[in-house]
């Protein structure tokens, strides 16, 4: 039995050991095989990246001096933290990650060119070698001190002045309505009101007694102007009358007729015999004072013209609409000389400056400053957070009034509020009453008129006692940049 087994299982043996060698035999060669392909492969894909690099970066291969000192501390520090990392064979990393061997590949490759007979070089940037690269480098001392320069002008502000703070002086009642229109007669004896109870009233500006009281309007008074060359009171209303008072014998001598809805606002040309309103139907119209026509229609506007004022000199006309913008117009075409858009929501409130060629406008929240004649943006009154109804301005104060009763106070020069209160409503009035609705600043500037929604008028004049050092002038320069 044992005979028979042992033939069989050295057979098997032999088999074995020769299914073994044909499987196993030739793994040596197969592994030497592989090893060739993998460096021709790797020197390939080497001599490709070479040319693919020398061909973009020909142009650009010699760094700025500031640059090449930096890359030859930085790959310094590189072999010192690379020092004990696997060996390089052959130009392949035998261990690690692909951005390794990427890494040594490009650092491995010789300086070569693109291929003869291209000449074309696929860079995207080109640097003029005779430009020195520090010259337009962002570090360079003389750019850095330009953007110093424009950074300080961009932060620059100017210095208020000091104000004494306005104290309450008079209060006049007598109206029935809400005070919507003041005018001041141009020798400072008196002044004239216009209220929601349809009459026109001529008080003392002095002792503030009541002179006379005009009737004829049917509807509430929104606007007032007296001329400084003629004894004559122009007035406008809800009523869509525009009339013309004589002063001599207090009556009207002459009616405008045209606007097709309420007359809001109306202004006197200062030199010449011409007179602008405006109202809700949307366009100003341009009058003459004497033959009562019509000379211009000032149309462009898209909402209620809530505001107008002349000037001698162009624009001659701006006014101001719910439309939220604020035009100037050319007298002479009847045309749009520009539009000021950077308002938000209605214009309400206009006001030129006695002396300069400047004006402010203002709408919800927003007040502006404004230089003729190209209407260009000087500054913002930044502070008072309400519907601003009325503007007034003299030679060093912009005075604001809100719907709600509150009070504003700027420096003109500078746009700092060095003043804010809230206007207390009369004895025997609602809260909800406080409202200013129309200002005014005597010929003097030293008298502040105020109409209000409590029927009253009140006036305002500095504190005398006041001084620089019972009411210090509380500003600190902000870092804001300058909103439009």
């Amino acid at each position: 039995m044992e005979g028979s087994i042992q033939p069989a299982l050295k057979t098997l043996i032999y088999d074995n050991a020769r299914t073994s060698k044909s499987l196993f035999a030739s793994v040596d060669g197969d592994i030497a095989r592989k090893r060739q392909k993998l460096t021709i492969d790797a020197d390939l894909e080497r001599e490709a990246l070479s040319v693919r690099l020398h061909a973009e970066y020909a142009d650009l291969k010699e760094l700025p001096p500031v640059l090449a000192q930096k890359q030859t501390s930085a790959m310094n520090a590189r072999k010192n933290l690379k020092k004990g990392k696997a060996p390089v064979t052959n130009g392949v990393v035998a261990a690690g990650s692909e951005e390794q061997k990427t890494q040594k590949l490009i650092e491995g490759i010789a300086e070569k060119v693109a291929p003869s007979g291209t000449g074309i070089s696929t860079a995207l940037v080109r640097r003029d070698k005779s430009t020195p690269f520090a010259s337009t480098a962002r570090g360079d001392s003389t750019t850095a001190q330009t953007l110093s320069v424009a950074r300080a002008q961009a932060t620059h502000q100017v210095k208020p002045d000091w104000h004494p703070p306005w104290k309450l002086m008079r209060v006049i009642s007598g109206h029935l309505g809400w005070v919507r229109a003041l005018a001041v007669e141009p020798n400072n004896q008196w002044f004239a009101s216009g209220a929601g109870d349809r009459t026109i009233k001529i008080w003392d500006l002095a002792t503030g007694g009541l002179k006379l009281t005009l009737t004829g309007h049917i509807s509430c008074v929104r606007g007032l102007a007296i001329s400084p060359r003629h004894p004559y009171l122009f007035s406008c209303g809800e009523d869509k009358m525009v009339k013309c008072w004589d002063l001599e014998t207090n009556k009207v001598i002459r009616h405008y007729h045209g606007h097709l809805s309420g007359v809001y606002t109306l202004s006197l040309h200062p030199t010449l015999d011409v007179l602008v309103t405006g109202g809700r139907d949307g366009v100003a119209r341009v009058w003459d004072m004497r033959t009562k026509s019509n000379i211009h229609v000032l149309s462009g506007h898209k909402g209620t013209v809530a505001d107008v004022r002349c000037q001698a000199a162009d624009p001659q006309v701006i006014t101001a609409s719910l439309d939220s913008t604020v035009r100037l117009w050319d007298l002479a075409a009847g045309k749009t000389m520009g539009v000021l858009t950077h308002h938000k929501k209605g214009v309400r409130a206009l006001a030129l400056h006695p002396s300069e060629f400047t004006f402010a406008t203002g709408s919800t929240g927003s007040i502006k400053q404004w230089k003729c004649p190209e209407g260009a943006f000087m500054q913002n009154f930044d502070g008072h957070n309400s519907i601003i109804n009325s503007l007034a301005a003299n030679e060093d104060t912009l005075f604001s009034g809100g719907d709600n009763g509150s009070m504003s106070f700027w420096d003109w020069k500078s746009g700092h509020r060095y003043q804010s209160l809230d206007s207390i409503a009369q004895p025997g009035s609602l809260d909800a009453e406080a409202g200013i609705m129309s200002s005014t600043f005597d010929q003097t500037g030293m008298r502040l008129i105020v109409g209000e929604a409590d029927k009253t008028i009140k006036i305002w004049k500095p504190d005398d006692s006041a001084t620089e050092e019972t009411h210090p002038l509380e500003w600190k320069p902000s870092l804001g940049r300058q909103k439009y």
